[in-house]
């Protein structure tokens, strides 16, 4: 077939059920959308009538590049001598939640949500989400450092207002909510961090800080066990399968398979 049309996807979404008010977090691939009239603006624009005025639309905009330990930050720096590599952090531009671009790797969504009139921010360097809505302020107005998703990050916060979250053309293996259990676990790996941000006084500064060491690389097989166990609607917006969930309940869920197990009391 040609393009999908806004209201191609407006009426995906009507069938997947999401509704008017609450708050949306959305994680999406448009290249499984596929092609549509206005491309990523129209997926937008599709969703915001989706939830309405009363509703809060909310994405994950990370900046991991901007972490010198980050997984990407390596890859992209390996086999850098030591003077390039210093040449190569000073040319590093620092993060700015106002202008700063999201990760290529957050998906074209994410940015164009991030860059929407009225959006805002949250501060984080590596891990900053956006929002646009009535909600959005309280969502993003405060991201500890060492709070990259935990209960104190904007991400706790969809957590504690019963958001729901949409997997358009994307499965469990890259469902960041699953991080929220990571910050359960007294025993949970820890390093040091460092990133570069744009200082009280506008110029570049590094800021170093203690946080969890994050793995998501068993998501997609603790997805599959949750996905039993909460209500999951599925269809299709555009070419691409969707799944609607509450964050909560997915999360609920996946820590109760991970509590540990109490022996049995025997007589």
């Amino acid at each position: 077939m040609g393009e999908w049309t806004q209201e191609d996807l407006q009426l995906g979404l009507k069938r997947l059920g999401v509704q008017p008010g609450g708050v949306l977090f959305v994680q999406a691939s448009l290249r499984r959308v596929g092609p549509v009239a206005d491309g990523a603006a129209a997926v937008l624009a599709a969703l915001r009538l989706a939830v309405g005025e009363a509703g809060t639309l909310v994405a994950y905009t990370a900046t991991p590049e901007n972490s010198l330990t980050s997984p990407v930050h390596r890859r992209v720096t390996a086999g850098l001598s030591v003077a390039a590599l210093a040449d190569f952090h000073d040319a590093m531009p620092p993060f700015d939640p106002a202008r700063s671009p999201c990760s290529p790797s957050m998906g074209r969504l994410s940015e164009e949500l991030r860059q929407a009139p009225g959006a805002l921010r949250s501060t984080h360097p590596q891990t900053s989400f956006a929002a646009l809505g009535p909600l959005a302020a309280e969502i993003t107005w405060e991201h500890p450092l060492e709070q990259h998703l935990g209960p104190d990050s904007p991400l706790g916060r969809l957590y504690g207002l019963g958001a729901h979250a949409l997997l358009l053309g994307t499965g469990p293996s890259t469902f960041t909510p699953f991080h929220l259990l990571d910050y359960q676990r007294e025993d949970h790996p820890r390093k040091r961090y460092s990133a570069k941000v744009l200082g009280p006084d506008g110029r570049p500064a590094w800021r170093h800080f203690t946080g969890l060491d994050f793995d998501d690389s068993h998501f997609g097989e603790l997805g599959r066990r949750v996905e039993p166990l909460v209500r999951v609607r599925y269809g299709r917006v555009g070419s691409a399968p969707a799944a609607l969930v509450s964050l909560r309940a997915a999360v609920d869920a996946a820590a109760a398979l991970s509590a540990p197990v109490a022996p049995a009391v025997r007589d």
